[in-house]
């Protein structure tokens, strides 16, 4: 048989079970007699203390794991904050990525795009004539024995040329005072 409270507990039942099963004729002794070994009470125990409930066990009360309930619900918020903490910071680096994704994607047929129009630029020259014509129009060549003209429209007024302010020799002080008194 085990030793310890447990063991202890049990022998208490079974007196107390076996004084009951007596019947009517058994007299019980009085609780000033045996005060410290009333069942449900502890060793040293007041007399005018309250017994425990006999009927709840600690497993029913408690719960799984015999944790209280606020405990349990301390322990469920702990477990939701740090699933919450692990969860959102792969996904800001989703959501993150995604906008990413979506960025380079726009970039990458922009680029197909300027390929696309580089590429038929280079068919275009690629015919001698087609460069030639280039050449006349954009940097203005012309053949040897060619004269070129260059036509100036009227209507175009032409910016004369910025001339620059004298400047003054004085120093920097002297140009101070003089914008200060308005001289």
């Amino acid at each position: 048989m085990p030793s310890g409270r447990s063991s202890d507990r049990q022998q208490r039942r079974r007196a107390g079970t076996a004084s009951s099963t007596r019947g009517n004729g058994a007299k019980r002794r009085s609780d000033a007699q045996t005060p410290a070994k009333r069942s449900g009470t502890r060793p040293g125990a007041q007399a005018g203390s309250r017994p425990r409930p006999k009927n709840k066990s600690r497993s029913e009360t408690a719960g799984a794991f015999k944790l209280s309930s606020t405990r349990r619900a301390a322990l469920l918020a702990l477990l939701l904050c740090a699933m919450a903490l692990s969860v959102s910071v792969p996904l800001r680096t989703y959501l993150s990525q995604r906008g990413e994704l979506a960025a380079q994607e726009q970039h990458r047929t922009e680029l197909t795009q300027q390929v696309r129009e580089l590429e038929m630029r280079k068919e275009q020259l690629s015919d001698p004539e087609r460069v030639e014509a280039e050449a006349r129009s954009r940097l203005g060549y012309v053949r040897p024995g060619e004269t070129p003209y260059i036509v100036e429209l009227p209507g175009r007024p032409t910016a004369p040329p910025a001339t620059p302010a004298p400047e003054d020799d004085g120093a920097w002080y002297s140009d101070l005072w003089k914008s200060l008194t308005g001289n």
